[in-house]
């Protein structure tokens, strides 16, 4: 399973992100999408953090703990 972050530079609200997969022990990859613009076209998304599961859009802003779970089949 690949999740993504997409972010931009001094995000607040992606770092809670981030810290949250961390507490969960979930790997990610970080994509600033200000140097990979390609990720808001291909995701139309228009503030960040935004959560890609399998390349699939799942959670803008910040996803609740137990929705990311969920999605990622660990509950």
């Amino acid at each position: 399973m690949k999740v993504e972050i997409l972010t931009t530079p001094d995000c607040s609200n992606c770092n809670v992100v981030e810290r949250m997969l961390d507490e969960m022990g979930i790997s990610y990859e970080v994509i600033d999408i200000t140097k990979e613009p390609e990720y808001l076209q291909k995701y139309s998304i228009f503030t960040a953090p935004a959560v890609l599961i399998d390349e699939k859009l799942e959670f803008i802003g910040i996803p609740k703990m137990e929705e990311v779970a969920e999605k990622l089949k660990l509950s």
